[in-house]
């Protein structure tokens, strides 16, 4: 009998943001040692929807391809988009869309940056992005778009924990997206539950 081949969980992530996701995701996804990541970014504007759709295409595409090669392997086994609140029109709409297709959803309000203050303290009020950027500024004098992930991953635990107690917060008040609150931390939870080895 040859050796079996373990099935190896796949992830796919559509980043609506040019740098700030991809880099850290692509960061983390090596940091825990899983090199079955796959970041994808969505330059075509980035709307909720146009990302869902993009990743319900590239979803279809990979079980395409994992038909005709008959290799489960290069199916994913779960597809995330991550996105901002913002004032995205439809937003509703592409969490239908998300649900209908089995594709997660890692949405921050207000942004993807609220995920990475949440490694450096915490922040239970509501915050504009141009306030939470001008407070990571004050950790990191040099950020643009560019986190400096090594200094960032030392609190991830307490990220999880922070992101986690404002999402509970959330939900208990009835409104699950209002500002802060990010589930991001359940996309990198998976990721590092998927880790080789």
């Amino acid at each position: 009998r040859g050796p079996s081949r373990q099935a190896r969980r796949r992830v796919l992530v559509i980043c609506e943001g040019q740098k700030t996701e991809p880099l850290y995701i692509r960061a983390f996804a090596r940091a825990v040692r899983n090199p079955l990541v796959q970041v994808e970014i969505d330059d075509r504007g980035g709307v909720p929807k146009t990302l869902v759709e993009r990743a319900k295409t590239l979803k279809q595409d990979a079980e395409k391809q994992a038909r005709r090669q008959r290799d489960e392997n290069l199916r994913f086994d779960e597809v995330w988009c991550i996105f901002d609140v913002d004032e995205h029109p439809h937003l509703a709409d592409a969490r239908q869309q998300a649900r209908d297709n089995q594709i997660q959803l890692a949405v921050s309000n207000p942004c993807f940056e609220l995920w990475a203050l949440l490694h450096l303290q915490e922040q239970n009020a509501a915050i504009h992005r141009k306030k939470l950027r001008a407070v990571l500024k004050t950790h990191f004098p040099r950020y643009v778009k560019t986190l400096p992930f090594e200094e960032l991953h030392q609190g991830y635990t307490d990220a999880v924990a922070r992101a986690r107690r404002l999402e509970e917060q959330a939900n208990r008040a009835g409104d699950p997206d209002r500002n802060p609150t990010t589930a991001v931390y359940q996309l990198t939870e998976q990721i590092k539950n998927y880790r080789q080895g």
